[in-house]
C-alpha cells in the first residue's frame, strides 16, 4: 500500500507539475504536424543524433502513445536480436535464456499482455510446448527490421489481443528510401569470455529501386559458442520438529552448459508504385532461431544420505547419491512469413489491404541419458551453505563404521571420481527422449479504408484470422533402461563413465571441487543407434515418445470488423472508435484414465467482444504535447494451458486430473494512459506518462476443483475431481510511471558538443486475487526498470556506453493453496547490464565497430521467497566482438 500510494502520488505531481507549466501557452496556436495512422518506416542512415530525431519526430507525430526506435539506432547498439534492440526502449524489460534476450515486457508485465505484428499483420507465439502465447524476439534477427515500434494505447485499427501494449516489427521497404542500387551490411568476429567460444556475425540488404519499381533482399547470420555457468536447488524442506536435523536444500544441482547458438534471417522484397499513392507489394521473411546444448549435470542428492545432518547454514552427511544427467539436446524455432498487399490513396481515399501466411515451428529434443553411483561407491559430504548462491562442496570416502553394517565419513577426496556412475554391467542407466513440438499455420487477410473530409477522417476495416495450432507439451514417458537384459541381443553396451574426457570445466563459480566434460556428442551418437536397433528389434516404439494426453489440435478463427472517427482542430486531434472481434475456438485431445484407455474430448468455444478506444492529443504549443486514453484490451489463454489433453485418475478420492483447463476464459482489461511530452529543440525530448490497467479473470496455475463436467466420459461425472493446471483468478491492477529523457548537448562548447543522453526509468505496481489469497504479484513485473546510454559521437567517432536495470521480480507462484504462501514462490533476482558499443568512420560508406557487452558479468538468479534460499544462479561471462560496417 506504500508503494502503491508513492507511486500514484509520483504519477500525479509529475504531470500535474508538467501540464501546469504549459498552462500560460494553451492559447498559443501551434502549426499542426503531419498526421500518420501508423508511425511510417524509418530509413536512417545517418548519426546516432539523426535517428534519435527521427524516432522522435515519429512519436511526435503519432495518434497514440508510442514508442520507437529507428534501423540505425539498432545498428549502434550492440544488438542481435529485436528483444535486445527494443529493451531499450521506455518501460520495456527483457527476459533473458542463458544471457540471451528472449522475450519482452512492456511496463513489467507479463509478457502474454504484450502482442506482435510484423508490417501490422498479427503474430502468435508458440513457445514452450504451446504453454506461451508469448512471441520470441530471439527468432527474429534485428537487422531485417527498418524500424520497432510499441503502441502503449490503442487505437481501433490495432489488435485488441494486447492488454498493455502492441509492438509492430517493420520492415525494410526500398521505395521508402533513396533510388538506385544500394548495399549494406557487416561482418564481426569476437570471443566470448567464459569458455573462451567464438562469435561472429554478418549480414547483407541489396536494395534497387527507380521510384517505381523497387527489389530487396538480404540475409543475416550470428552465432555464438557460449558456456554457460549454473548452480541449482531443487527444493527446501523444513523441520518437523525442533530436534530434526535433516532440513534445508534437498539437493545441489552442479551444471555446465556447452551450446552453439545461431540467428539466421533471408527476405527478399517487391514493390511496384505506378503513380503517386499506389503500390503494390510482395514480402517474405525466413527467421530462425538453432540452439544445440551440451549439458553436464551432477545433482548432489542430500536428502538421500544414509546419515548425518544438514540445514540452511551447511551440512556433514554420509553416502550420499550423486546423479549425473547429459545430453545433447536441440532447439529449434523458425518462421515463415509471406505477405502480399497494397495501398491505394487518391482524392482523400486510403485504402490498404494485405493478405499473409506465417507458419511458425518451435521444436524441441533433448535425449536425457541418466545415471547414479552405486550405493556402495557414493561419497559422503560435506558442505557450506553460508553463501547459498555459492555453496561450497567437499567429499569424502565413505567407509564401514564401528558397527556391523554401518558406514561413517572415511578420507577426503580431491574431486569427484566420475567413473563411479553406474552403468549397464553394475546397474542400469535410462534414456530418456525427451520431446515438445507445436506448430501454428495462420492465414490473415485484412482491408482499411479511410476517408478524408476535412478536419473528420472516417475508417473502417475487416480482419478475418484462420489458425491451425497442433503439437505436444513436454513428454519424457518412453524411458529406456539400459539394463543387461535390454541390450541383450543388440550387439551394443553402454557405459556413461567411458565418456568421460580429460578436459576441465570452464567455470567462474567456486565450488570445492570440479568435473571434467563429458563427450555428449558421442554419447547422443550411441543413444540414437541404441533406440534405432531397438526400434528395428521391435522392443522400443519412439511414436510412444509422447502421450495421446499431452497432444493438442486447435484452431482459431477470428473475424474483426472496426470503425473509428479522426478529428483535427486547432490544438490537437481526437480518434475514437471500437473494435469487434469474434472468436470461435475448436479444441480436440483425448484424457488417459488410470486404467490406461483413452477418451476423445472436445471443448469449443466462441464469443464475441466489443473493444471501444479514445486517443486525445493535444498541441498546447509547437513542443509540449498532452496525450490521454482509454482503452478495452484481451489476452487469451495459451493453446497449452487451454488444451482438453489430460491425465484423469477415477480410483482417487476425490479424483484427480492434471493437464488443461478448457474452460480457461480470456483476461479482459480496461486501462487510461496520460503523458506530457516536451521535445526538446535540437532533437531532444523530456516525457512523463502514467498507466492504469484494471484486469479481470487473471490466469494462474494452482490445483482446484474442475467445476464443469469439460472432463465428463461414459456417463462419470468429474466435477468434483481435483484439476492441476491453469484457473481463472479475479481481479487485478498494473499502474505505474515511465519517465523518458533524450537530448544531445549541443548547448556545451567544441568538442564537448558531441555529448548525448537516453535514458528512461519506470515504476510499477500491481497485484491481483484468487479465492484464496489477496495481493498477489504480477510474474515477471519488476517494480523499477532504468535504462540508460550516455554517447559521444563526432568527428566520426561515436561511442555509446549503456546501462540496463531491472529489480527484482516475481517468477511463478507455488502450487496448492489458491497461488500459495509468499514463502513458497519463486522470484527471479534483479540485474544489471552495461553494454559498449564503439563505431569509427573510416570513409562516408565503411565504419569499424567494437561491441564489448556484459561488462558487469551478471549474474542471473532465482530465489524461493528470500534471497536466502536460491534456486538458480547463472553466468555466462562477458561477450566482445568488432568487425566493420559497410554502405554504399
Amino acid at each position: 500500500m506504500i508503494l502503491k500510494t508513492r507511486t500514484s502520488a509520483l504519477l500525479c505531481s509529475s504531470i500535474a507539475v508538467l501540464a501546469f507549466a504549459a498552462m500560460p501557452a494553451m492559447a498559443q496556436s501551434s502549426e499542426q504536424p503531419d498526421d500518420s495512422d501508423q508511425p511510417a518506416e524509418i530509413i536512417v542512415q545517418g548519426a546516432i543524433i539523426t535517428a534519435q530525431g527521427e524516432s522522435i519526430a515519429q512519436k511526435r507525430n503519432a495518434d497514440n502513445l508510442i514508442d520507437i526506435s529507428a534501423a540505425d539506432s539498432v545498428g549502434r547498439f550492440p544488438d542481435q536480436n529485436s528483444a535486445a534492440a527494443l529493451s531499450r526502449l521506455p518501460a520495456v524489460a527483457v527476459q533473458r535464456d542463458q544471457g540471451q534476450e528472449r522475450y519482452i515486457q512492456v511496463r513489467g508485465a507479463p509478457n502474454r499482455w504484450t502482442s506482435v505484428s510484423i508490417d501490422g499483420i498479427p503474430m502468435i507465439g508458440v513457445d514452450e510446448g504451446g504453454l506461451s502465447r508469448a512471441y520470441r524476439f530471439d527468432a527474429v534477427p534485428a537487422v531485417l527490421l527498418s524500424s520497432l515500434a510499441i503502441n502503449k494505447s490503442l487505437t481501433p485499427n490495432l489488435q485488441a489481443e494486447a492488454i498493455v501494449a502492441n509492438i509492430d516489427l517493420r520492415t525494410f521497404s526500398p521505395l521508402a528510401g533513396k533510388t538506385g542500387f544500394h548495399v549494406q551490411g557487416d561482418a564481426g568476429y569476437g570471443l566470448m569470455e567464459l569458455g573462451d567460444g567464438e562469435q561472429r556475425q554478418g549480414s547483407i540488404r541489396v536494395s534497387y529501386s527507380d521510384g517505381t519499381f523497387g527489389v530487396v533482399a538480404g540475409a543475416s547470420h550470428y552465432r555464438r559458442e557460449q558456456v554457460t555457468d549454473n548452480r541449482e536447488v531443487g527444493l527446501y524442506d523444513e523441520p518437523t520438529s525442533a530436534a530434526d536435523t535433516q532440513f534445508g536444500p534437498t539437493e545441489i544441482d552442479i551444471r555446465n552448459y556447452r551450446l552453439v547458438r545461431e540467428n539466421n534471417g533471408l527476405f527478399a522484397g517487391l514493390e511496384y508504385s505506378p503513380a503517386v499513392g499506389q503500390r503494390l507489394y510482395l514480402k517474405t521473411i525466413y527467421t530462425e532461431f538453432k540452439d544445440d546444448e551440451q549439458r553436464d549435470q551432477y545433482e548432489v542428492r542430500l536428502d538421500r544420505a544414509l546419515s548425518g545432518t544438514r540445514n540452511l547454514s551447511g551440512g556433514d552427511l554420509v553416502r550420499v547419491p550423486i546423479r549425473a544427467s547429459f545430453n545433447l539436446g536441440e532447439y529449434r524455432t523458425r518462421n515463415f512469413i509471406n505477405t502480399i498487399g497494397g495501398d491505394y490513396e487518391d482524392n482523400g481515399w486510403k485504402v490498404n489491404f494485405a493478405a499473409n501466411y506465417t507458419r511458425t515451428e518451435n521444436t524441441t529434443y533433448l535425449p536425457l541419458v541418466q545415471a547414479s553411483t552405486a550405493t556402495a561407491t557414493s561419497p559422503s559430504v560435506s558442505f557450506d551453505f553460508s553463501r547459498p548462491n555459492f555453496p561450497i562442496v567437499q567429499l569424502f570416502q565413505t567407509v564401514p563404521g564401528a558397527t556391523p553394517g554401518s558406514f561413517v565419513r572415511g578420507p577426503a577426496l580431491a574431486n569427484f571420481d566420475q567413473t563411479t556412475i553406474i552403468n549397464a554391467n553394475t546397474a542400469p542407466a535410462i534414456l530418456i527422449p525427451i520431446a515438445q513440438d507445436v506448430f501454428s499455420d495462420s492465414y490473415t487477410v485484412k482491408l482499411d479504408v479511410a476517408k478524408e473530409l476535412g478536419d473528420l477522417t472516417l475508417t473502417g476495416g475487416l480482419l478475418y484470422a484462420d489458425r491451425d495450432i497442433d503439437g505436444f507439451i513436454f513428454a519424457a514417458s518412453n524411458a529406456v533402461v539400459l539394463s543387461q537384459a535390454a541390450l541383450a541381443g543388440t550387439g551394443l553396451s553402454f557405459n556413461p563413465a567411458s565418456y568421460i574426457t580429460d578436459q576441465p570445466w570452464s567455470t567462474g563459480f567456486p565450488l570445492g571441487l570440479n568435473f571434467n566434460y563429458v563427450d555428449n556428442t558421442r554419447m547422443r551418437a550411441d543413444f540414437d543407434n541404441i533406440l534405432a536397433t531397438l526400434q528395428r528389434q521391435g522392443r522400443f516404439n519412439s511414436a510412444n515418445n509422447v502421450p495421446a494426453e499431452n497432444r493438442f489440435a486447435l484452431t482459431e478463427k477470428t473475424l474483426t470488423g472496426y470503425g473509428m472517427a479522426k478529428l483535427v482542430f486547432d490544438g490537437g486531434q481526437v480518434i475514437a472508435g471500437a473494435r469487434i472481434e469474434h472468436f470461435r475456438i475448436g479444441n480436440q485431445g483425448q484424457a488417459r484414465l488410470a486404467n490406461g484407455t483413452f477418451v476423445p474430448l472436445s471443448a469449443p468455444q466462441e464469443y464475441t467482444d466489443i473493444f471501444p478506444s479514445i486517443n486525445a492529443r493535444f498541441d498546447v504549443t509547437d513542443n509540449l504535447v498532452f496525450r490521454v486514453a482509454g482503452q478495452r484490451g484481451i489476452a487469451r489463454p495459451s493453446f497449452g494451458e487451454i488444451r482438453v489433453g489430460s491425465a484423469i485418475n477415477d480410483t482417487n478420492s476425490p479424483g484427480t486430473i492434471s493437464g488443461g483447463n478448457p474452460d480457461l476464459q480470456p483476461e479482459y482489461t480496461w486501462g487510461v494512459d496520460a503523458s506530457v511530452e516536451y521535445y526538446i529543440p535540437g532533437q531532444g525530448i523530456l516525457s512523463v506518462a502514467g498507466f492504469h490497467r484494471w484486469v479481470d479473470n487473471v490466469l494462474f496455475s494452482n490445483v482446484q476443483i474442475v467445476g464443469s463436467n469439460a472432463f465428463d466420459s461414459n456417463g462419470i461425472d468429474r466435477s468434483g475431481y481435483l484439476l492441476g493446471s491453469s484457473f481463472n483468478g479475479n481481479s487485478g491492477e498494473l499502474y505505474g510511471v515511465e519517465f523518458n529523457y533524450q537530448q544531445q548537448f549541443t548547448f556545451l562548447p567544441s568538442p564537448l558538443d558531441g555529448f548525448g543522453f537516453q535514458g528512461n526509468l519506470t515504476l510499477i505496481e500491481g497485484s491481483f486475487d484468487t479465492d484464496l489469497r489477496q495481493n498477489i504479484g504480477f510474474p515477471g513485473t519488476s517494480d523499477t526498470i532504468v535504462n540508460a546510454s550516455l554517447y559521444y559521437e563526432k568527428y566520426g567517432l561515436s561511442v555509446r556506453a549503456s546501462y540496463q536495470w531491472r529489480s527484482d521480480y516475481l517468477e511463478s507462484l507455488s502450487i496448492g493453496t489458491g497461488g500459495g504462501v509468499a514463502t513458497g514462490d519463486e522470484f527471479r533476482g534483479g540485474y544489471t547490464n552495461v553494454d559498449v558499443a564503439i563505431r569509427y568512420d573510416i570513409t562516408p560508406n565503411i565504419s569499424v565497430f567494437a561491441d564489448l557487452n556484459n561488462l558487469t558479468d551478471a549474474k542471473y538468479t532465482a530465489f524461493l521467497g528470500t534471497r536466502a534460499r536460491p534456486t538458480e544462479v547463472e553466468q555466462i561471462g562477458r561477450r566482445y566482438l568488432a568487425g566493420i560496417r559497410f554502405g554504399f
